[in-house]
């Protein structure tokens, strides 16, 4: 896709956006108004997150359906971004589409066979969130401080409302690709982020993404809505 500019031509990136577990669209809303006010086609991905026959192909496939809805053709410049959970699913798409590059917005990264039902112990994830549960003094039932500690009590309100059951068919499934496709990756770490902390995300990648030195971004696991602008701006950086 392209839209004509004075003097030439401009390219359009398209951005297809795969939320996380248990969510649906809303939360993308900020940074779809922040990259399509820079000219840029959004695309945030419903997932069949509550249909417990869907598996991680069927996501992948979800994507595809959302990008070339309407009729519309293959972009011609196509940016998957995965958020959390959307780091199982992301990579298929890469096997069903052309894209030039992956980004991981705080994503769990996995390896050939490993479910995310097992990822957090696999990677240490479990025990970073105890630690960091332990230095703040966090209730672990208290999903506001872990999720949404950086943004208005309203904002934080509404995004509860947004929460979907999410089916554990997927987050079951071994990871059915042999290796991380050959895409250009990124990762953005989130400074503020309680459930993936910093160090844990810094050794996590380069057990598994060697050679991906993650960005180091404002907020917490939720970026989306909390630093929109900025968001947006790392992701059209390159």
């Amino acid at each position: 896709m392209r839209i004509a500019v004075a003097g030439g031509r401009k390219n359009v990136t398209t951005f297809a956006l795969v939320p996380g577990a248990g969510t649906d669209t809303w939360y993308w809303g900020p940074l779809i108004w922040e990259l399509t006010g820079r000219g840029h086609r959004a695309v945030a991905v419903d997932l069949p997150c509550d249909d417990d026959t869907a598996r991680l192909e069927d996501y992948a496939e979800a994507v595809v359906r959302a990008v070339t809805s309407g009729g519309a053709e293959e972009p011609d410049d196509l940016v998957v971004v995965a958020h959390s959970f959307g780091g199982f699913s992301a990579p298929l798409v890469c096997d069903r589409l052309p894209v030039r590059e992956l980004v991981l917005v705080t994503a769990m990264v996995p390896v050939a066979g490993e479910s995310a039902a097992q990822w957090g112990e696999a990677t240490g994830a479990a025990a970073a969130l105890a630690e960091q549960d332990a230095r703040d003094g966090r209730d672990p039932d208290d999903v506001v401080a872990l999720f949404f500690h950086d943004v208005p009590d309203a904002v934080a309100a509404e995004a509860l409302r947004h929460e979907r059951e999410q089916s554990t068919t997927p987050w079951e499934q071994p990871w059915p690709r042999d290796a991380w496709p050959d895409v250009p990756t990124r990762y953005l770490l989130c400074r503020d982020d309680k459930l993936f902390p910093s160090a844990f995300v810094r050794t996590m990648l380069a057990g598994r993404l060697r050679g991906v030195v993650p960005e180091a971004i404002p907020g917490a696991h939720h970026p989306m809505l909390s630093h929109p602008a900025q968001l947006a701006g790392t992701l059209l950086a390159r």
